[in-house]
């Protein structure tokens, strides 16, 4: 972690120079795993009655989207020597919890969004009313998929990731770092130390939790949980960093929702403390760090690797 008196200037780690594999393409690897999650979360909800709620559900699941925290947990449990069908049903709740998260997150008492993935957002869409029971049906709804649907895996193991998608969206997860964002708004004092703290919670800890509930599903080791753990925590700081970047530098129409909402909202923001610049090179040397935690385990690790890299590069 970045700390917040001491921006990273050299490393400690012994090697950053972890490579993706060069016979790795990336691209065909997101599509066909987006996929097979699109699938997936299509035959998690039907509509049934009342129709609305589930509509409305649905509305925000199936409207698109990178898929990151499904596909890192796809990848996190192949590499830790399990199955697609085994963290299926864990990759959906993922998405669920996220949607959820999004769909909260755009409300007037909230970011007051408009738009969300290229369409309205599901308040503008439905109300609301119906957007806080959406969101609120799809978190429940996200256990019990992992509850029930999840086969060939032991159930303490499932317990185990039941418990840590609970920490990740509790006041210990994304709820905790949502409320300190929502105290910093305005305010000229923010620090680094805080601003790494809302993203920690607020992003961090549901990617945190995608990586390693893959890897606890297919009876992953301590070493590579640690090693897992390690690598999400410097990917979901620095997915963070390239957001606020984004915030600043693309479209609306890139973005998919309203750019420039940071500014307006007078958020802390990593380019306002560091500049556009060294917050690219900061976003950067984590993802070699992240890298560097999984070189290791070489070609098998290709997938995370790549998808790390992915986090730097993309323009949405």
């Amino acid at each position: 972690m970045i700390s917040a008196e001491n921006p990273q200037k050299t490393s400690s780690n012994p090697d950053l120079s972890a490579s993706t594999p060069s016979n790795f393409n990336l691209v065909d690897y997101l599509s066909q795993r987006r996929e097979l999650v699109e699938a997936a979360l299509d035959a998690s909800i039907p509509v049934v009655y009342p129709e609305k709620i589930y509509e409305a559900m649905r509305y925000s699941l199936m409207a698109g989207g990178k898929r990151l925290r499904p596909i890192l947990c796809l990848a996190a449990c192949e590499l830790a020597g399990g199955t697609i069908e085994m963290a299926m049903p864990t990759a959906c709740a993922l998405e669920m919890i996220h949607t959820m998260s999004l769909i909260h997150d755009d409300l007037p008492a909230m970011d007051n969004d408009d738009f969300r993935r290229g369409k309205p957002t599901n308040h503008k869409k439905y109300g609301e009313d119906i957007a806080i029971l959406a969101g609120d049906g799809l978190l429940a709804y996200a256990y019990e998929h992992v509850a029930i649907q999840t086969q060939q895996v032991p159930p303490e193991q499932v317990l185990k990731v039941v418990a840590r998608l609970g920490h990740a969206v509790a006041a210990t997860g994304l709820v905790g770092g949502q409320v300190v964002d929502l105290e910093s708004e305005g305010a000229k004092d923010v620090t680094l130390s805080t601003l790494n703290f809302i993203h920690a919670h607020k992003t961090g800890a549901l990617l945190e939790a995608s990586v390693l509930s893959g890897a606890e599903l297919a009876g992953a080791d301590q070493e590579l949980l640690d090693r897992c753990s390690k690598y999400a925590r410097n990917i979901g700081l620095a997915f963070q960093i390239i957001d606020d970047v984004l915030d600043v530098t693309a479209t609306s129409e890139k973005l998919g929702k309203t750019a420039g909402k940071d500014i307006e909202a007078q958020k802390a923001t990593y380019p306002s403390l560091w500049g556009i610049p060294e917050s690219k090179r900061q976003a950067q040397h984590l993802i070699e760090e992240a890298k560097a935690e999984l070189a290791v385990y070489g070609e098998q690790s290709a997938p995370l690797q790549a998808l790390a890299d992915f986090i730097t590069s993309r323009q949405s």
